[in-house]
């Protein structure tokens, strides 16, 4: 008979994981089992690259599952068809021999819990391991170590080897706790005791309602989504490992693999409402990997970092530079001096490097010299050729020194402070100067000191340094609340849709990012239009709850996210909840929150 689950958060979200398309995973882990769709079998993949396996940025998407095939048996072997029931703690298999239930015993080791008094089993194939022949020899590797045990009477344990790997068959006879479990990692002293399944069941479930019963609550009705946003931001943590020096989050354990600089900084935006040190980590991670002349990598994974591609051109790579805003707002709900004192001067060193090392005419306003320092990869911005000068990165710089000016005065470095103030205002006045177009009425990006023709939001994003004259600012408040341009029902577009480049489908080519939208939130509540962000913030949360998962992006027209949008995205479920939580608070403790 299948227990109840008694947590409410975990009722909440019944259902609401769907294995065909994300991965049930836990806390730290980088095991992910799926349901392969339309069938009765599961499959277990690894969030790891591998890149002394497979060298390339990307090649881990196209990595075969390490189990495949993952079926349910009973005593003759035969496979048993199942419907899964999901909650964030584990995962119902019910079967006409009754429930089949699964959950994370620890990072490394999936329990599978057997109907009480049955012969039953596993049928799973596993590829432990890699062998490519060449004109010269060939290469054979481990993958991964396998481990599988149980508790209950063996009934039929068999390895036979086939094409690609080995089939297991796991046949036991089921006491009234039996467990099978699956370990898969590095160490050669894998888990190898299976210990009651109610036991590591009980853990799995107390580990969950923990999570959840340390979060803000919020209004009734952004629960169910809300709560999907906080699972998210547990599911897609990692464990410490190799360059990965804290506990942090991929933004999707499928698409992204590692840690993104401006993700990092985003996922703490959620982190510091319920757990401030595990957001402080998400900073202190990208951190720990700074070069010596100051540059933080673009990623940062297991095996190493990311810090130049040669696509589309050979160039050094990072990302926008918020972390110094992120740690600011963190300081605001946590205080912590101490942690300032830590990341100051790491954050100064970044500062300088973009100034020292990306500022080649040394005008004071910095260049991209390569698209995905942007973060957005392929925008129009970047078809026009490279370096470009954007009014999106010098106001990322205005906001990041302010940040370090408020850092400063916490740390009562005052002369220091009045510095950064300086220094961000000097480059609200350079922007003006090189960028602004007062018959466009909007600032362009630069390449070869010439206006590129792309009307995008990021033209508007001085709007966010709450220091530019009235008649620039309204100018770019027109622009932005024009239905032809940028406003509408589903807002903002990352290209305008009047723009011959307009595409709704493709990533930063036009659809509606919700990071984008944070920032504008902040940028019209420091423009002196509270009404405008909150129409933008409502908009924004009735999107991601308008699909039952959260997207890396959506279709500016219809809403919908395309097929390429990563599902079960990391910052587009920190932006909710922190959205969340502010439109719950109301409008007053919003500005609080944020301003």
């Amino acid at each position: 008979m299948k227990e109840p689950t008694q947590s409410p958060y975990l009722n909440l979200l019944k259902n609401h994981i769907d294995i065909r398309r994300v991965p049930f995973s836990d806390r730290g882990s980088r095991l992910m089992l799926f349901q392969t769709p339309k069938s009765s079998r599961l499959v277990i993949k690894l969030a790891e690259r591998m890149t002394w396996l497979h060298p390339g940025l990307d090649t881990y998407r196209h990595r075969p599952p390490f189990i495949r095939d993952l079926c349910l048996v009973d005593e003759k072997g035969a496979t048993l068809d199942f419907e899964a029931e999901t909650y964030p703690h584990m995962v119902y298999l019910h079967t006409n021999l009754g429930d089949f239930r699964l959950v994370f015993q620890d990072g490394q080791t999936l329990a599978f819990g057997l109907p009480f008094q049955v012969t039953a089993g596993l049928r799973f194939h596993v590829s432990p391991q890699f062998w490519q022949i060449s004109g010269q020899g060939g290469v054979f590797k481990t993958v991964h170590n396998l481990s599988y045990a149980s508790n209950g009477k063996i009934a039929n344990n068999q390895i036979t080897p086939d094409e690609g790997g080995y089939t297991v068959d796991f046949v036991i006879n089921a006491g009234n706790d039996c467990a099978i479990t699956l370990s898969i990692g590095d160490s050669t002293d894998l888990h190898q005791e299976a210990t009651p399944f109610s036991t590591a069941c009980a853990a799995a479930e107390e580990r969950w309602h923990s999570w959840f019963s340390r979060v803000p609550p919020v209004d009734e009705r952004y629960r169910s989504t809300y709560a999907y946003a906080w699972w998210i931001m547990a599911n897609n943590l990692i464990s410490p490992q190799g360059y990965v020096a804290y506990e942090a989050m991929m933004p999707s354990k499928v698409n992204y693999v590692g840690l993104w600089l401006w993700d990092s900084a985003m996922h703490a935006l959620a982190y510091r409402h319920a757990d401030p040190e595990l957001a402080r980590n998400q900073i202190r991670a990208m951190l720990a990997c700074q070069l010596p002349n100051g540059m933080l990598p673009d990623a940062v994974y297991d095996e190493g970092i990311i810090s130049e591609i040669d696509h589309p051109i050979h160039a050094e790579v990072t990302k926008p530079p918020i972390l110094a805003w992120a740690a600011l707002k963190l300081h605001e709900t946590d205080p912590n001096l101490d942690f300032l004192q830590e990341i100051y001067a790491p954050l100064v060193q970044w500062n300088a490097w973009w100034f020292s090392m990306n500022d080649d005419d040394v005008d004071g306003l910095a260049q991209y010299n390569h698209p995905y320092s942007s973060g957005l990869d392929d925008s129009p911005l970047w078809d026009y050729g490279m370096p470009v000068e954007s009014p999106d990165l010098n106001t990322y710089l205005c906001v990041q020194m302010g940040s370090l000016a408020m850092m400063a005065e916490a740390l009562g470095m005052e002369a220091e402070a009045g510095m950064w103030h300086r220094r961000a205002a000097s480059i609200v006045r350079r922007m003006i100067e090189d960028f602004w177009d007062k018959d466009a009425g909007l600032f362009h990006a630069l390449h070869n000191e010439q206006p590129i023709p792309v009307v995008t939001p990021f033209n508007l994003y001085p709007l966010w340094t709450g220091q530019l004259p009235d008649h620039i600012r309204a100018r770019l408040v027109a622009h932005l609340t024009n239905p032809d341009e940028f406003w509408g029902e589903y807002i903002i577009p990352t290209v305008a849709r009047n723009d011959p480049h307009f595409d709704p489908q493709t990533m930063w080519r036009g659809p509606v990012w919700a990071n984008i939208n944070y920032f504008f939130i902040e940028a019209l509540r420091q423009a002196g239009e509270p009404a405008l962000a909150h129409t933008l913030l409502t908009k924004t949360l009735g999107l991601v709850m308008s699909q039952s998962s959260i997207y890396e992006y959506y279709n500016s027209e219809t809403g919908a996210p395309p097929p390429t949008a990563a599902d079960a995205f990391g910052w587009t479920a920190a932006v909710f909840i922190d959205l969340a939580i502010q439109a719950s608070r109301g409008t007053n403790q919003q500005s609080e929150t944020t301003d």
